[in-house]
């Protein structure tokens, strides 16, 4: 494995710190759960969807939870009071939690299931105080032009 040097980074700007951390978390974790099994849709700009295959999972045994920038998915199945005698067993009922990094101003929008499918529906929504601007000088007063550019 090969390890990365951010120094450079933090020398020459300004608030990516987190972005660096985002990284060292990256190579530090480098075994992501596989099950069940996801996929992830960029659907338009700024709208996203997750789907997951969660087979034999109810409603009632999956939480989903968004804080600040972490998607958290997780699946806790309800023992089965009758023990059965599988003679194949293909269908996984193990408990799981998957947690997925939002972008800034990605939030949840829609969660449901349907044939065995959940899916989470996600847009990013960025405040008009976030996004570009142009700064007009004019005389010793400044004045702030929203930007054309799109």
């Amino acid at each position: 494995m090969r390890n990365f040097d951010f120094a450079p980074l933090y020398r020459s700007a300004i608030g990516f710190d987190r972005l660096a951390q985002l990284f060292d978390d990256a190579q530090r974790n480098d075994a992501a759960p596989s099950y069940p099994p996801y996929n992830i849709e960029l659907i338009a700009e700024d709208k996203y969807s997750i789907t997951m295959a969660v087979a034999g999972f109810d409603r009632s045994e999956i939480e989903i939870e968004s804080e600040r920038d972490t998607l958290k998915i997780v699946g806790h199945r309800h023992k089965d009071e009758i023990q059965k005698n599988y003679l194949h067993r293909g269908i996984a009922s193990r408990d799981f939690e998957h947690r997925f990094r939002l972008a800034d101003h990605v939030k949840v929008v829609t969660a449901s299931m349907n044939n065995g499918l959940l899916t989470i529906e996600l847009v990013r929504e960025v405040p008009e105080a976030y996004k570009p601007r142009r700064i007009q000088i004019d005389g010793d007063n400044l004045q702030l032009v929203q930007s054309q550019a799109a």
